[in-house]
């Protein structure tokens, strides 16, 4: 990698593709995270925030601009985006808000991507639905937290990006490759 923004050479990349969201949002998410109960889990940090999109995997560095590229297609035409946090959940791993997409263009974006990353061949779509969801707690145990969502009104993604997961003892840092604006 030679900047925080490219890689170079024949390194393989761990990448994802999500939304991101503006300052505000993500400064509500964070204090409604610190008024969690401490116990049993790791919150997600702010810059870990976003809406994952598509999960690639580890990928040939030689891809990343086909993937950017692909982002820029999805997001040139996307529509405004209006989520609205609908419910905490558990999985094995990881506690979510999962959102409501009001209007179904941010999946519609999601699945214009989906078929373009699958046209490169570096992305297979998921059986199940694209579900619009932002991981806020990860646990090795799961705490079965009962919790109301915060109150973030609705809230419209700033952009689209192409994330590198660099994976660490303490935790993975994600690396923005390249963002795109929503709807041009």
């Amino acid at each position: 990698m030679s900047s925080a923004g490219s890689v170079e050479g024949d390194a393989r990349v761990r990448l994802f593709c999500a939304l991101q969201l503006p300052n505000p949002v993500l400064e509500r998410i964070v204090s409604w995270q610190c008024e969690l109960p401490s116990e049993g889990f790791r919150l997600v940090p702010r810059e870990n925030l976003h809406l994952t999109l598509a999960f690639l995997g580890h990928r040939p560095a030689a891809e990343v601009d086909a993937v950017c590229g692909a982002v820029d297609e999805a997001a040139r035409p996307a529509e405004r985006i209006v989520l609205r946090p609908r419910l905490y959940r558990e999985t094995r791993s990881v506690g979510m808000l999962v959102f409501e997409d009001e209007h179904g263009t941010a999946g519609r974006l999601a699945a214009h991507l989906h078929a373009r990353l699958e046209s490169l061949g570096v992305y297979e779509r998921e059986q199940r639905p694209w579900l619009p969801h932002l991981t806020v707690v990860r646990f090795r145990e799961r705490p079965r937290l009962r919790l109301e969502p915060p109150e973030l009104g609705a809230v419209s993604p700033s952009g689209a990006a192409v994330y590198h997961s660099v994976l660490r003892p303490s935790g993975a840092q994600y690396v923005v490759l390249h963002s795109a604006p929503l709807g041009g």
